[in-house]
């Protein structure tokens, strides 16, 4: 059966509370589990210094996740475990990308384009307060997933242009120097958990709201006590809807258990009762693992040790790929014998291929392009990623989808159908 390749990074910019546990750390530490998945799992630690010079609090955070992860059952011998700046692969690998990376594709980017609406809304200089690290993010971030030549990337919907972008800059490569890299995909969670907070909203740093996933089981019990409730009395019956009490206890009861407290509130449970019970019910998932956790903190060698474990063998991947990648580009012995760059080059152009991407639009699209590199075919704009895909692989594997899709493809100008058609059969023979 085939290994797909996950890698998620995780930026040490704070310490893990609830809301991260349960829509990011548990249910990314039960997927690591599985035979038929090699798991990437990397501490970001070079993104941090973008927006934090604090060098204090990036080491604090970086040992506090590190730590979290190892607490919740990622293990280090299952999965590779990385620290980002143990690896000088990447960054050598951020150059190469950088040199065959338009500039116009940078400045589409999310995050930059975000940064100048608010200078020009105060007026200011449109590249006041933006570093270089800033509008270079996804060009790093690009080397972090294609170091790996990973398959998959979880991401939010905010993170998928990123993961387009990181296409684009393989795709680019594998054009000027022969197929080396993997086109990676996102992997959105359509039902990716969101923990409410102590105020009713979402469980976020950036409200203030949050509850420290290890926090001793005192300030455990002060920050449920102070959880957001209405009005309603002992015995007077209470809505589940919009309850951030009784999400968080949903998160971590079994059913028969959610059922149960959903009961207790048709009921009329008294809210310091319910508040009781939902303490009760996190320390209960949250103490083992605490234990673990403040082990942790207290011998930091024991974190040191497990990401060591994680470098040695992630740059040994690396460091075989970054050797092919340097000889491709030229960077290598005057007397060693030229790489067969052209040759791959040659081989990767001997047929058509779509490119997908992402506009400023906020929609998807897709290109059909000739072996010699004329556009044949353009597509109309799609709402998701998945959508493009699934066009893209009934062209190529549905005979009659070039008539079917007819309103959503625009052939080139001086382009006929049949031409289209040739290609896509040419790509249709080389699937077998």
């Amino acid at each position: 059966m085939t290994t797909t390749r996950f890698l998620t990074g995780i930026t040490p910019s704070g310490t893990p509370h609830l809301g991260n546990f349960v829509g990011s750390i548990r249910p990314s530490v039960a997927a690591s589990r599985d035979a038929n998945v090699q798991s990437f799992y990397f501490l970001a630690d070079y993104h941090a210094l973008i927006k934090c010079q604090e060098p204090e609090r990036v080491h604090r955070s970086t040992l506090e996740i590190a730590a979290s992860w190892l607490a919740c059952g990622l293990d280090p011998e299952r999965v590779t475990f990385y620290r980002q700046s143990d690896i000088p692969e990447i960054p050598e690998l951020h150059w190469l990308l950088t040199c065959v990376t338009g500039k116009g594709l940078l400045n589409r980017a999310h995050a930059y384009k975000a940064a100048q609406d608010k200078n020009h809304a105060a007026g200011r200089d449109a590249d006041d307060g933006v570093s270089a690290g800033l509008f270079m993010y996804p060009v790093l971030m690009a080397a972090d997933i294609l170091m790996f030549n990973a398959h998959k990337v979880p991401v939010g919907r905010d993170q998928v242009q990123h993961i387009e972008m990181a296409r684009d800059m393989a795709a680019s490569f594998n054009h000027l120097y022969g197929e080396h890299f993997t086109l990676p995909e996102a992997a959105i969670e359509e039902s990716v958990a969101t923990l409410a907070g102590l105020d009713g909203r979402k469980m976020s740093k950036s409200y203030d709201n949050t509850i420290p996933l290890f926090c001793p089981p005192g300030q455990l019990r002060k920050l449920v006590a102070s959880i957001v409730t209405d009005s309603r009395a002992p015995g007077e019956p209470k809505s589940t809807e919009d309850s951030a009490l009784f999400q968080l206890y949903q998160a971590f009861a079994t059913p028969q258990e959610t059922e149960a407290m959903r009961q207790a509130f048709a009921q009329g449970i008294a809210w310091g009762d319910a508040k009781q019970q939902l303490f009760e019910r996190i320390d209960q998932e949250i103490a083992p693992m605490r234990a673990h956790y403040d082990d942790l903190i207290a011998h930091p060698e024991k974190v040191e040790t497990a990401l060591q474990v994680g470098a040695r063998r992630a740059r040994a991947s690396a460091s075989a790929l970054l050797k092919d990648l340097r000889a491709a580009v030229g960077l290598r012995p005057l007397a060693a014998a030229p790489a067969p760059a052209k040759a791959a080059k040659a081989a990767s152009q001997a047929l058509p291929s779509f490119k997908q991407y992402r506009e400023s639009d906020g929609m998807f699209y897709f290109k059909l392009m000739a072996a010699d590199g004329r556009l044949l075919l353009q597509s109309t704009g799609f709402a998701a990623p998945r959508e493009a895909g699934q066009a893209i692989a009934r062209l190529q594997h549905e005979p009659g989808a070039l008539q079917a899709l007819g309103r959503q493809l625009l052939p080139a100008a001086g382009i006929d159908t049949e031409d289209i058609a040739a290609a896509l059969q040419q790509l249709a023979a080389a699937a077998g």
